[in-house]
Protein backbone atom coordinates (compact mmCIF):
# COMPACT_ATOMS: atom_id res chain seq x y z
CA UNK A 1 0.00 0.00 0.00
CA UNK A 2 1.01 3.61 -0.48
CA UNK A 3 1.69 5.56 2.72
CA UNK A 4 3.24 8.83 3.89
CA UNK A 5 6.63 8.42 5.56
CA UNK A 6 9.80 10.36 6.29
CA UNK A 7 13.26 8.92 6.97
CA UNK A 8 14.96 12.12 8.12
CA UNK A 9 13.82 15.21 9.96
CA UNK A 10 13.37 18.48 8.14
CA UNK A 11 10.94 20.51 6.05
CA UNK A 12 8.02 19.23 3.97
CA UNK A 13 10.47 18.06 1.30
CA UNK A 14 11.46 15.06 3.47
CA UNK A 15 7.97 13.55 3.10
CA UNK A 16 7.70 10.58 0.76
CA UNK A 17 4.96 8.34 -0.58
CA UNK A 18 6.32 4.82 -0.13
CA UNK A 19 5.10 1.26 -0.45
CA UNK A 20 4.55 -0.46 2.90
CA UNK A 21 3.00 -3.80 3.90
CA UNK A 22 -0.73 -3.66 4.52
CA UNK A 23 -1.63 -3.58 8.24
CA UNK A 24 -4.03 -6.02 9.85
CA UNK A 25 -6.35 -5.36 12.80
CA UNK A 26 -5.83 -6.88 16.20
CA UNK A 27 -8.62 -7.86 18.60
CA UNK A 28 -11.26 -5.13 18.82
CA UNK A 29 -9.80 -3.24 15.87
CA UNK A 30 -10.90 -2.77 12.27
CA UNK A 31 -9.07 -1.99 9.06
CA UNK A 32 -10.38 0.48 6.53
CA UNK A 33 -9.63 1.27 2.94
CA UNK A 34 -8.81 4.91 3.65
CA UNK A 35 -10.70 7.53 1.65
CA UNK A 36 -9.61 10.57 3.69
CA UNK A 37 -7.16 11.28 6.53
CA UNK A 38 -6.84 14.35 8.71
CA UNK A 39 -3.72 16.52 8.94
CA UNK A 40 -2.80 17.97 12.34
CA UNK A 41 -0.14 20.26 13.76
CA UNK A 42 1.48 17.25 15.41
CA UNK A 43 2.34 15.95 11.92
CA UNK A 44 4.75 18.74 11.07
CA UNK A 45 6.08 18.80 14.62
CA UNK A 46 6.96 15.11 14.28
CA UNK A 47 8.48 15.75 10.84
CA UNK A 48 10.73 18.44 12.29
CA UNK A 49 11.91 16.18 15.11
CA UNK A 50 10.10 18.07 17.86
CA UNK A 51 8.26 15.05 19.25
CA UNK A 52 9.35 11.48 18.53
CA UNK A 53 13.07 10.71 18.04
CA UNK A 54 12.84 7.47 16.06
CA UNK A 55 13.16 7.16 12.28
CA UNK A 56 11.57 6.40 9.90
CA UNK A 57 8.09 7.54 10.85
CA UNK A 58 4.66 7.26 9.30
CA UNK A 59 1.95 9.85 9.94
CA UNK A 60 -1.76 10.08 10.59
CA UNK A 61 -4.00 9.60 13.61
CA UNK A 62 -7.52 10.03 12.18
CA UNK A 63 -9.18 8.70 9.05
CA UNK A 64 -12.43 7.79 7.34
CA UNK A 65 -13.05 4.99 4.90
CA UNK A 66 -14.68 1.63 4.21
CA UNK A 67 -14.24 -1.39 6.48
CA UNK A 68 -12.41 -4.19 4.67
CA UNK A 69 -11.20 -6.36 7.57
CA UNK A 70 -12.31 -6.79 11.19
CA UNK A 71 -10.34 -8.07 14.15
CA UNK A 72 -11.34 -10.74 16.63
CA UNK A 73 -14.33 -9.86 18.76
CA UNK A 74 -15.59 -7.02 16.56
CA UNK A 75 -19.38 -7.24 16.21
CA UNK A 76 -20.49 -3.61 15.85
CA UNK A 77 -19.39 -3.02 12.24
CA UNK A 78 -19.22 -5.16 9.13
CA UNK A 79 -17.10 -5.22 6.00
CA UNK A 80 -18.32 -2.59 3.56
CA UNK A 81 -19.51 -0.11 6.21
CA UNK A 82 -18.43 3.55 6.15
CA UNK A 83 -16.69 4.47 9.41
CA UNK A 84 -14.40 7.14 10.83
CA UNK A 85 -12.16 7.16 13.84
CA UNK A 86 -8.66 7.06 15.28
CA UNK A 87 -5.84 4.56 15.42
CA UNK A 88 -2.85 4.19 17.67
CA UNK A 89 -0.33 3.17 14.99
CA UNK A 90 0.17 6.70 13.67
CA UNK A 91 -0.13 5.54 10.07
CA UNK A 92 -3.56 6.68 8.89
CA UNK A 93 -2.20 8.76 5.99
CA UNK A 94 -2.12 5.72 3.76
CA UNK A 95 -4.28 3.54 1.53
CA UNK A 96 -5.12 1.26 4.49
CA UNK A 97 -5.28 1.98 8.20
CA UNK A 98 -6.22 0.21 11.40
CA UNK A 99 -8.64 2.03 13.70
CA UNK A 100 -8.92 1.24 17.40
CA UNK A 101 -11.82 3.65 18.10
CA UNK A 102 -14.45 4.27 15.47
CA UNK A 103 -18.09 4.98 14.69
CA UNK A 104 -20.34 4.89 11.61
CA UNK A 105 -20.03 7.99 9.44
CA UNK A 106 -23.24 10.07 9.79
CA UNK A 107 -25.26 9.77 6.59
CA UNK A 108 -24.97 13.46 5.74
CA UNK A 109 -21.15 13.50 5.80
CA UNK A 110 -18.71 12.63 3.04
CA UNK A 111 -15.37 10.99 3.77
CA UNK A 112 -13.39 14.23 3.91
CA UNK A 113 -15.86 15.85 6.31
CA UNK A 114 -15.78 12.77 8.55
CA UNK A 115 -11.97 12.60 8.57
CA UNK A 116 -11.86 16.23 9.71
CA UNK A 117 -13.57 15.45 13.00
CA UNK A 118 -12.07 12.70 15.21
CA UNK A 119 -8.95 14.35 16.67
CA UNK A 120 -10.58 17.72 17.30
CA UNK A 121 -13.72 16.16 18.77
CA UNK A 122 -11.87 13.80 21.08
CA UNK A 123 -9.44 16.46 22.28
CA UNK A 124 -12.20 19.00 22.93
CA UNK A 125 -14.49 16.52 24.67
CA UNK A 126 -11.64 15.25 26.86
CA UNK A 127 -10.75 18.76 27.98
CA UNK A 128 -14.35 19.60 28.81
CA UNK A 129 -14.79 16.32 30.67
CA UNK A 130 -11.75 17.09 32.80
CA UNK A 131 -13.14 20.53 33.64
CA UNK A 132 -16.37 18.84 34.70
CA UNK A 133 -18.62 21.92 34.55
CA UNK A 134 -22.35 21.51 35.06
CA UNK A 135 -25.00 22.89 32.72
CA UNK A 136 -25.63 26.55 33.43
CA UNK A 137 -21.98 27.30 34.15
CA UNK A 138 -19.67 29.57 32.18
CA UNK A 139 -16.51 28.36 30.46
CA UNK A 140 -13.76 30.48 28.93
CA UNK A 141 -12.10 28.86 25.91
CA UNK A 142 -8.74 30.37 25.01
CA UNK A 143 -8.11 29.90 21.29
CA UNK A 144 -11.70 29.24 20.27
CA UNK A 145 -11.58 29.69 16.51
CA UNK A 146 -9.35 26.77 15.45
CA UNK A 147 -10.51 23.23 14.78
CA UNK A 148 -10.20 22.06 18.41
CA UNK A 149 -11.43 25.38 19.81
CA UNK A 150 -14.44 25.44 17.50
CA UNK A 151 -15.32 21.88 18.48
CA UNK A 152 -14.95 22.77 22.17
CA UNK A 153 -17.25 25.78 21.79
CA UNK A 154 -19.99 23.71 20.21
CA UNK A 155 -19.68 20.72 22.53
CA UNK A 156 -19.77 23.07 25.52
CA UNK A 157 -22.89 24.78 24.20
CA UNK A 158 -24.50 21.38 23.65
CA UNK A 159 -23.80 20.63 27.33
CA UNK A 160 -25.69 23.75 28.38
CA UNK A 161 -22.68 25.95 29.13
CA UNK A 162 -22.28 29.63 28.44
CA UNK A 163 -19.11 30.04 26.35
CA UNK A 164 -16.74 33.00 26.21
CA UNK A 165 -14.10 32.50 23.55
CA UNK A 166 -10.85 34.31 22.84
CA UNK A 167 -9.84 34.94 19.23
CA UNK A 168 -8.52 37.67 16.99
CA UNK A 169 -11.16 40.29 16.11
CA UNK A 170 -11.31 38.91 12.55
CA UNK A 171 -12.76 35.68 13.93
CA UNK A 172 -15.31 37.17 16.31
CA UNK A 173 -18.25 36.91 13.91
CA UNK A 174 -17.35 33.28 13.29
CA UNK A 175 -17.38 32.56 17.04
CA UNK A 176 -20.81 34.15 17.33
CA UNK A 177 -22.14 31.72 14.71
CA UNK A 178 -20.93 28.87 16.95
CA UNK A 179 -22.69 30.30 19.99
CA UNK A 180 -19.74 31.85 21.80
CA UNK A 181 -19.32 35.39 23.15
CA UNK A 182 -16.01 36.55 21.67
CA UNK A 183 -13.30 38.57 23.37
CA UNK A 184 -9.91 39.58 21.94
CA UNK A 185 -6.80 37.93 23.30
CA UNK A 186 -3.71 39.87 24.36
CA UNK A 187 -3.04 42.49 27.01
CA UNK A 188 -6.17 43.42 28.96
CA UNK A 189 -7.77 39.97 28.62
CA UNK A 190 -8.90 39.86 32.25
CA UNK A 191 -10.68 43.21 31.98
CA UNK A 192 -12.39 42.24 28.71
CA UNK A 193 -13.67 38.96 30.13
CA UNK A 194 -14.90 40.62 33.31
CA UNK A 195 -16.75 43.16 31.19
CA UNK A 196 -19.00 40.37 29.86
CA UNK A 197 -18.81 38.09 32.93
CA UNK A 198 -18.39 40.32 36.00
CA UNK A 199 -18.18 37.37 38.37
CA UNK A 200 -15.51 35.60 36.37
CA UNK A 201 -15.96 32.13 34.89
CA UNK A 202 -16.51 28.68 36.34
CA UNK A 203 -13.72 27.09 34.36
CA UNK A 204 -11.26 27.75 31.55
CA UNK A 205 -9.97 25.54 28.74
CA UNK A 206 -6.69 26.61 27.14
CA UNK A 207 -6.53 25.40 23.55
CA UNK A 208 -4.01 27.90 22.20
CA UNK A 209 -1.13 27.54 24.67
CA UNK A 210 -0.43 31.24 24.36
CA UNK A 211 1.03 31.82 27.82
CA UNK A 212 -2.12 33.12 29.51
CA UNK A 213 -2.55 30.48 32.21
CA UNK A 214 -2.08 33.02 35.06
CA UNK A 215 -4.93 35.12 33.63
CA UNK A 216 -7.14 32.07 33.20
CA UNK A 217 -6.43 30.99 36.78
CA UNK A 218 -7.44 34.41 38.06
CA UNK A 219 -10.64 34.48 36.01
CA UNK A 220 -11.64 30.91 36.96
CA UNK A 221 -10.86 31.25 40.64
CA UNK A 222 -7.95 28.84 40.90
CA UNK A 223 -5.68 26.43 39.03
CA UNK A 224 -8.03 23.52 39.70
CA UNK A 225 -10.62 25.16 37.43
CA UNK A 226 -8.25 25.36 34.44
CA UNK A 227 -7.26 22.68 31.93
CA UNK A 228 -4.72 23.23 29.15
CA UNK A 229 -4.45 21.20 25.98
CA UNK A 230 -1.33 22.95 24.71
CA UNK A 231 0.94 24.42 27.41
CA UNK A 232 2.80 21.61 29.16
CA UNK A 233 5.51 23.82 30.65
CA UNK A 234 2.97 26.37 31.85
CA UNK A 235 0.85 23.65 33.42
CA UNK A 236 3.82 22.46 35.45
CA UNK A 237 4.73 25.98 36.48
CA UNK A 238 1.23 27.04 37.56
CA UNK A 239 -0.24 23.77 38.84
CA UNK A 240 -2.76 23.45 36.01
CA UNK A 241 -3.92 20.11 34.66
CA UNK A 242 -2.41 19.24 31.28
CA UNK A 243 -4.81 17.10 29.28
CA UNK A 244 -3.28 14.15 27.50
CA UNK A 245 -4.78 11.13 25.84
CA UNK A 246 -2.83 8.54 27.79
CA UNK A 247 -5.01 9.29 30.83
CA UNK A 248 -8.14 8.17 28.93
CA UNK A 249 -9.63 9.28 25.64
CA UNK A 250 -13.11 10.69 25.06
CA UNK A 251 -13.71 8.63 21.93
CA UNK A 252 -17.36 8.15 22.91
CA UNK A 253 -17.98 11.53 21.25
CA UNK A 254 -17.52 9.93 17.81
CA UNK A 255 -20.78 8.06 18.29
CA UNK A 256 -22.63 11.16 19.50
CA UNK A 257 -21.66 13.68 16.85
CA UNK A 258 -24.18 12.50 14.27
CA UNK A 259 -27.12 13.49 16.46
CA UNK A 260 -25.55 16.86 17.24
CA UNK A 261 -25.05 17.56 13.54
CA UNK A 262 -28.57 16.46 12.66
CA UNK A 263 -30.07 18.65 15.38
CA UNK A 264 -28.09 21.72 14.26
CA UNK A 265 -26.01 21.83 17.46
CA UNK A 266 -22.75 21.19 15.65
CA UNK A 267 -21.57 22.89 12.46
CA UNK A 268 -18.83 21.19 10.47
CA UNK A 269 -15.51 22.99 10.09
CA UNK A 270 -14.40 24.22 6.71
CA UNK A 271 -12.45 21.46 4.98
CA UNK A 272 -9.57 22.01 2.56
CA UNK A 273 -8.48 18.86 0.75
CA UNK A 274 -5.23 17.72 -0.85
CA UNK A 275 -4.47 14.50 -2.74
CA UNK A 276 -2.32 12.10 -0.74
CA UNK A 277 0.56 12.75 -3.14
CA UNK A 278 0.48 16.45 -2.18
CA UNK A 279 1.02 15.86 1.53
CA UNK A 280 3.99 18.25 1.51
CA UNK A 281 1.70 21.09 0.39
CA UNK A 282 -0.73 20.21 3.17
CA UNK A 283 2.14 20.45 5.67
CA UNK A 284 3.11 23.86 4.35
CA UNK A 285 -0.47 25.06 4.74
CA UNK A 286 -0.68 23.62 8.26
CA UNK A 287 2.66 25.01 9.43
CA UNK A 288 2.61 28.45 7.88
CA UNK A 289 -0.95 29.21 6.85
CA UNK A 290 -3.72 30.63 8.96
CA UNK A 291 -6.28 27.89 8.45
CA UNK A 292 -9.56 28.26 10.31
CA UNK A 293 -10.91 24.90 9.25
CA UNK A 294 -9.32 21.51 8.71
CA UNK A 295 -6.81 20.10 6.25
CA UNK A 296 -7.58 16.63 4.90
CA UNK A 297 -5.73 14.27 2.58
CA UNK A 298 -7.94 12.48 0.05
CA UNK A 299 -7.01 8.94 -0.94
CA UNK A 300 -8.29 7.60 -4.24
CA UNK A 301 -9.34 3.93 -4.34
CA UNK A 302 -6.58 1.64 -5.52
CA UNK A 303 -6.97 0.44 -9.09
CA UNK A 304 -8.45 -3.01 -9.49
Amino acid sequence: MKAVRFSRFGGPEVLEIVELPEPHPGPGEVRIAVRAAGVNASDWKKREGLMDPELPQTLGYEAAGIVDEVGAGVTDVVVGERIFGVGGAGAAQAESAVLSHYAPIPAELDFAEAAALPAALETAARGLDQLGLAAGGTVLINGASGSVGGAAVQLARARGLRVIGTASPANHDYLRTLGAEPVAYGDGLIERVLAVAPGGVDGALDVAGSGVLPELIELAGGAAQVVTLADFAGAQEHGVRFSRGDSGRATYVLGEIGDLIASGKFVLPEVRTFPLAEVAEAHRASEHGRVRGKLVLVVEPAAG
